[in-house]
């Protein structure tokens, strides 16, 4: 069996360190566990803030020529990240980094990122891009950004008015999104791939996160990137919440059949991927007509 941790990826490794790392947030004021980081701007409103990066997928999007989409996918999980607790998104920055900078792969990897911000209404207010031979080897790529928002705190959405009997809904994602391509890559090899098939950008959600909060009571949202569904909702569940999930209730993209074919498990799938669903919202059963509806809480 095809494995994440075998491919090179350890997601207990990544918890360890997270844990390592919450006293030292803590002592600055902050805290961890959201998709976005709060900050209080004034009496009425916050400032939600995250950071990611586009990650191995980039060495794929590399050599199919398609680093514009890498840029869609940065700037779509940012703001994705942003649109979990509710705001609207101010501002995005980006990072790009190699030994030796191709100007033009930079520069598709911005315009790729600004395609996503202006249809989100996100400024690019700037970024940093630095040559750093002896970090990163010859060919080697990196990029990454940040994205801040705003939203009123009579407005934040935080899971905290969850409860048992709430029903989940499933937004369907465009495939793999930007997780797991370590594991993917292993598979691939240096053979050619089927670009089409792998690399569809990250789906923006913010309209959907926006007509969804006009059509029902949403209390959670969780946004599916390395971890899965059951990685990822239960970072916005109340203590003593479960999520269940009926994985049979939507269909997958025809990329999580490739994986079925290249011998991935399905645990596997189910702790590494998406399956299919890249956003997740909790609404009260009543209002389970707003949506997909792919598990409920309990």
């Amino acid at each position: 069996m095809s494995s994440y941790e075998a491919a090179g990826v350890s997601l207990g490794k990544a918890e360890a360190v997270v844990e390592r790392l919450r006293a030292a947030v803590a002592s600055t004021g902050g805290s961890l566990g959201g998709f976005a980081g709060l900050h209080p701007l004034d009496d009425e409103r916050l400032l939600a803030a995250t950071m990611d990066g586009v990650g191995t997928k980039l060495i794929l999007s590399r050599r199919a020529g398609r680093l514009f989409d890498a840029g869609m996918d940065l700037a779509a999980h940012c703001v994705n990240d942003v649109a979990t607790t509710g705001a609207d998104p101010l501002f995005f920055l980006d990072y790009v980094a190699s030994g030796s900078l191709d100007l033009e792969e930079v520069a598709e990897l911005v315009e790729g990122a600004a395609s996503v911000c202006r249809e989100a209404g996100c400024a690019i207010l700037g970024g940093e891009s630095a040559e750093l031979p002896g970090i990163y080897r010859d060919e080697e790529l990196d990029f990454a950004g940040a994205c801040v928002g705003v939203v009123r705190r009579a407005d934040l959405v935080d899971g905290s008015r969850c409860q048992a009997g709430d029903v989940v809904l499933g937004l369907p994602s465009s495939g793999l999104h930007a997780n797991g391509f370590t594991l993917v890559r292993s598979l691939v090899g240096e053979g050619d791939f089927d670009a089409d098939l792998l690399l569809p950008p990250t789906r923006l959600y913010l309209d959907d996160v926006r007509r969804l909060r006009a059509q029902a009571d949403v209390r959670a949202f969780a946004h599916v990137t390395g971890g899965g569904i059951m990685g990822n909702l239960p970072r916005v569940l109340p203590a003593g919440l479960r999520a269940e999930i009926d994985w049979g209730s939507w269909e997958r993209p025809a990329v999580y059949g490739w994986l079925d074919d290249q011998g991935v498990s399905e645990e596997e799938q189910r702790r590494v991927f998406n399956l299919g669903i890249g956003m997740c919202a909790v609404v009260p059963e009543a209002d389970a007509g707003a949506g997909l509806v792919i598990g409920r809480l309990a």
